[in-house]
């Protein structure tokens, strides 16, 4: 590919080479079922609290210390790399909601085609809310392309949203494309000849917005996760402030000092932003809100059936209505039905059956 000219000439043949290469990719991160191996060492930990933050990075740069500060849990810190090797868990209590944090062994080159249990590493990843790259000050920027390749390898985007395309598959009829916006780099025949390396020939395809082939294939694999991330640049107590006014230039980035604890409710706070929880406090009848503990909702469920199904599943066939108290709603107190969609900090009563 490195060798291709980029024209509109050879942007068919691009798109057939892209698409191979993460079928390739793919067979690599899944490989064809062999015999099952002994019980190993387990890595994966049991999911708890309301969101899961997964710390990344290379080994020695601070993740376990980060760790131990924020969560007081002690993972285990020493002067020589890998001294981490399997997961370390911790909570934090923040506004309410209760976060895990997860401290991974560091990964390094060429991880996510298993060196140093890189694999392992990265599917526990997959699995949060939010991913944390830790990312030592001085150490070059070459790190963080280089962490984001790995990621990016293993089907976990960082920073972005799903690609605004819908993909059906059919029995028959060929290969239908609509598009509702001019597109730059996806036509037709690119279209036809990525779905064909997929063994794909009946398909209806829409593309919402300008498009690239990358977005396409991602589309068609459909094992992608798209997760929020934040660089956190540890050691900044050995930089001078010159440097650090730049660093806070950089996007998703938050300069902290691990050891030092500087800086880490800066950190807490964007961490908050980027999971986007939403707290709902309950109130029983005749009696005052509860404030203390909230319930909490990820940003993508937070109607009021989902509010009572995270309470207890027999809830939803008890239900009658939910006086609502917030901005959600127009009026305080407002009768709403089970679809009506809350907002952070809204105050919630259930009338039962």
């Amino acid at each position: 590919m490195a060798r291709t000219q980029k024209n509109k000439a050879t942007a068919h043949h691009l798109g057939l080479l892209k698409a191979r290469l993460a079928k390739l990719r793919r067979e690599l991160i899944t490989p064809k079922g062999g015999g099952g191996g002994g019980p190993g060492e387990g890595f994966d930990v049991a999911k708890t609290g309301d969101a899961r933050i997964g710390f990344v990075g290379f080994p020695s740069v601070g993740k376990s210390t980060l760790l131990s500060n924020l969560a007081g849990v002690y993972s285990e810190v020493a002067a020589y790399e890998f001294t981490t090797l399997t997961t370390v868990p911790g909570v934090i209590r923040y506004k309410g909601a209760k976060i895990q944090l997860l401290d991974l062994p560091g990964i390094i080159e060429g991880a996510k085609d298993g060196k140093g249990r890189g694999r392992q590493v990265i599917a526990v990843a997959r699995t949060c809310n939010l991913i944390l790259i830790v990312l030592d000050v001085l150490k070059p920027l070459g790190h963080k392309k280089i962490i984001e390749n790995e990621l990016e390898g293993f089907g976990i985007r960082l920073n972005s949203k799903p690609p605004n395309i819908g993909f059906k598959k059919k029995d028959k009829g060929g290969i239908n494309l609509t598009a509702t916006c001019p597109q730059s780099e996806l036509d037709a025949e690119t279209v036809k000849s990525i779905l064909a390396e997929y063994k794909i020939h009946n398909a209806d395809v829409t593309l919402r917005s300008d498009a690239t082939a990358d977005d396409l294939i991602d589309v068609v694999e459909g094992n992608r996760v798209y997760i929020p991330c934040i660089y956190v640049l540890n050691k900044i107590d050995q930089i001078s402030i010159e440097e650090l006014d730049i660093i806070y230039k950089v996007p998703h980035c938050v300069p902290i000092s691990a050891h030092h604890r500087w800086n880490f409710d800066d950190l807490l706070e964007k961490i908050w932003d980027y999971l986007k929880l939403v707290r709902i406090y309950t109130k029983p009848k005749g009696q005052l809100p509860d404030y203390t503990s909230p319930v909490v909702l990820p940003f993508s469920r937070t109607t009021v059936e989902d509010f009572c199904m995270k309470i207890h599943k027999n809830l939803i066939k008890e239900f009658k209505y939910a006086l609502v108290w917030g901005l959600s709603v127009k009026h305080n107190p407002q009768k709403v039905g089970k679809d009506h969609t809350l907002e952070d900090e809204d105050v919630i009563q259930i009338v039962k059956k």
